[in-house]
């Protein structure tokens, strides 16, 4: 008799647990699309000119110094992403070209300065050309400390002064 009533147990259990395989539901039919209207269109905008990079304040080409440390005519690691941009814009720009102008600090003789100047912008002019510029793109030129960025008589205005400015001819 227990075997029964376990018997009947299990039976009820595994009918309650089977299910049953759910109606095939009937394929929704496919909404019908909607009567299309004409479209009216604005008259056709001229498609805007491409702004030149150089005047871009937001593109690389925006920087126009390369900084220098003390006593340095070498392009700095910080500041080599900013020359190949250049050298690539004037690779594909062979009608522009740029003055590399030398500065330098208060510090230092006169002589000295416009030496470190000009080799401060021939180093910028051999990384341009690296990356493609052309050598009659390029002009060079110290101006020493005569042409200071900042007037100060510290190493915060110093080293806005030790730079080489890229001056492109209009």
């Amino acid at each position: 008799m227990k075997k029964l009533v376990i018997s009947i147990v299990l039976l009820n259990l595994l009918a309650a647990c089977a299910s049953q395989k759910p109606k095939e539901m009937a394929a929704a039919p496919a909404p019908v699309p909607a009567p299309v209207a004409a479209v009216v269109t604005a008259p056709a905008m001229a498609a805007p000119t491409a702004m030149d990079p150089l005047n871009d304040p937001k593109s690389i080409l925006a920087g126009r110094s390369v900084y220098y440390p003390f006593d340095i005519s070498a392009v700095q690691d910080a500041d080599k992403p900013l020359v190949q941009a250049h050298a690539k814009y004037l690779s594909e720009n062979a009608a522009r070209k740029v003055r590399l102008e030398g500065n330098c600090d208060e510090r230092g003789s006169n002589e000295y300065n416009l030496g470190l100047g000009q080799r401060r912008a021939d180093g910028v002019e051999k990384l341009l050309e690296l990356g493609g510029a052309q050598a009659s793109q390029l002009t060079t030129v110290s101006y020493g400390e005569e042409k200071p960025r900042a007037t100060g008589h510290d190493e915060a205005a110093w080293s806005q002064n030790r730079r080489t400015d890229l001056n492109y001819a209009q």
